[in-house]
């Protein structure tokens, strides 16, 4: 459920990154393995798929950029594919552990702390939460229609 509404800048930005969070483990929590691969659109989303992409998103944006830890990652196309060894439990359980090293990351700077982006020039950290939240948000809307599609499950509460 939410958090703060009512706090100040940082609180009301984590609050609605970390209900957006929380919005796409609900979406994934409880699918079988199957459901949670299957296709319902032309593009290569599936529950499990978004997953994994926002767990990179996660790592490359708070941890590679605003930790400036350099790293390799996937394609942002290619970190959809679920591999057949992975799990849905698994997924979640990497993506929680991405959101908490982000939480972790982001602790440690003001709003107003810039870092360099190759393509962006200067972000800040609110910049980077605030496209966190459109980004997961976006995601999550895409979990909310898939498991329409899967299972007739609606709402970010369920």
């Amino acid at each position: 459920m939410m958090g703060s509404v009512a706090g100040g800048e940082r609180e009301v930005l984590e609050t609605f990154l970390d209900f957006q969070r929380g919005v796409v483990r609900r979406k994934a929590a409880g699918l079988t393995e199957e459901q949670a691969r299957r296709r319902h659109v032309p593009s290569p989303i599936t529950v499990a798929g978004l997953l994994k992409h926002l767990a990179m998103v996660e790592h490359n944006w708070f941890v590679r950029i605003l930790g400036q830890r350099p790293s390799v990652l996937p394609d942002p196309e290619v970190s959809f594919a679920v591999g057949e060894e992975e799990t849905v439990a698994g997924l979640i359980a990497a993506y929680e552990a991405a959101c908490a090293r982000s939480r972790e990351s982001a602790a440690g700077y003001a709003l107003d702390h810039v870092v360099p982006h190759e393509e962006l020039g200067q972000v800040s950290l609110r910049w980077i939460l605030t496209h966190m939240i459109e980004e997961t948000a976006r995601h999550a809307g895409h979990a909310d229609l898939l498991r329409e599609l899967t299972d007739g499950a609606t709402g970010t509460l369920g």
